[in-house]
């Protein structure tokens, strides 16, 4: 089990010990906006807590995966910096956001729900309900020009 850890927005919303070597985002910490999630911040830093973006290389590897999973559309930015980091750390990952969870599956990393559940790893697909076309990813239909829904492989 790894010691260190990438915290994603949920773990300065909860007031739930964490333990190990503990790092996070630019953009995690551009998320917190509410007077308590900026305390927790605070105490968080002043007890170590490491802001760092990760590398270029990182984030590409995690695009890939994402994309390759069909996670990629539902991501946020703070997520893929979440997953980027914590690849390139060597380090798990503390979310309850599922589709962040799932890619982290695909990518080999561990994750530390705090609320929810483990997400199952899951694959998806997209069907256009117009036409009913299994397309490569979001977009617009080829066929029809309908937007496709993202589904269970």
């Amino acid at each position: 089990m790894p010691q260190k850890k990438v915290l994603d927005a949920t773990a300065f919303f909860l007031d739930i010990p964490l333990e190990g070597e503990l790092y996070s985002t630019p953009a995690v910490v551009g998320e917190l906006r509410d007077a308590c999630s900026r305390c927790r911040l605070e105490a968080l830093l002043a007890t170590g807590l490491v802001v760092l973006a990760p590398e270029r290389e990182y984030l590409q590897a995690v695009f890939d995966s994402a994309a390759a999973s069909g996670d990629l559309s539902v991501l946020s930015p703070a997520d893929c910096e979440v997953l980027a980091l914590a690849l390139q750390e060597g380090a798990g990952v503390v979310s309850d956001d599922f589709a962040l969870q799932n890619v982290a599956r695909h990518l080999g990393i561990v994750v530390y729900p705090l609320q929810q559940r483990r997400a199952r790893k899951r694959q998806w697909k997209f069907r256009c309900p117009g036409c009913g076309k299994v397309v490569e990813g979001p977009g617009v239909c080829p066929v029809c020009g309908t937007v496709p829904k993202r589904t269970l492989k």
